[in-house]
């Protein structure tokens, strides 16, 4: 039996919130899946009707998430946990400075985040009592030559989250930032990372880190790895070109 009851997954039509959704689903858990594309959900809702509903929504459609987020949690019934993973990440060439392509990292990744996490924090600081979990990556540790902007989105909602962290651990809340290397997923495949973990297996170890309320690396050798990363005098780093 899951210790979350009713949940909230943006970002659940693939990769993690795909899997996510689908592991609290099978512990019991109720889950409202939150995500554009209404066909993989209609697929969530079928493999579990009585634990999974789909919302049709686009994280970047800012203000319709009040109201959202009020008749979303109606429909569960309740609310124990949130989990923000919704992201985008555009090939960017070498050389290119594309601000569409930036833009949308900035709404998907940052901005989304924010519309829907500040409405689980005003919910959560009233019930005293809640979990806030978001999804960031490794790549938000530094400013890296291939995805400055994506790297960039990356570590604001690092920084957006130990900020709620701090606001609302007084109040009962858990906040945790997940930080995953590379992940088998959508997103990732045209990459062809070598070692990368099954999103399945990602989302048991999200799971399974949710209430301990910190950053937190998805293999135990990358907190190590990344603060000697985030230590690195720039400039021999700029010079390593990663």
């Amino acid at each position: 039996m899951s210790k979350y009851h009713h949940a909230i997954v943006v970002g659940a039509s693939s990769g993690i919130g795909r899997e996510l959704t689908l592991l609290l689903a099978e512990s019991g858990c109720k889950v409202a899946a939150v995500a554009r594309r209404g066909d993989r959900l209609e697929e969530l809702e079928r493999a579990h009707p009585d634990l999974v509903f789909g919302v049709v929504h686009d994280v970047i459609a800012y203000d319709d998430v009040p109201a959202l987020f009020v008749e979303t949690t109606g429909r569960l019934g309740g609310l124990d946990l949130v989990v923000y993973c919704s992201g985008v990440m555009p090939e960017v060439g070498p050389s290119e400075f594309d601000f569409a392509k930036d833009r949308s990292m900035i709404e998907v990744n940052a901005l989304g985040a924010v519309a829907w996490l500040n409405q689980a924090a005003t919910r959560f600081q009233n019930t005293r009592s809640g979990t806030i979990v978001g999804v960031g990556s490794v790549a938000g540790e530094r400013g890296r030559v291939g995805q400055p902007v994506y790297n960039a989105s990356k570590a604001f909602l690092h920084a957006y989250l130990e900020a709620l962290r701090n606001r609302l651990s007084k109040h009962g809340v858990t906040v945790t930032t997940i930080k995953p290397g590379p992940v088998q997923t959508e997103m990732t495949a045209r990459l062809n990372l070598a070692g990368a973990m099954p999103a399945k297996d990602a989302a048991r170890m999200i799971l399974a880190k949710a209430s301990l309320g910190r950053d937190c690396f998805l293999k135990p050798t990358h907190r190590l790895i990344f603060w000697i990363i985030r230590n690195f005098p720039t400039r021999l780093f700029r010079k390593l070109k990663v």
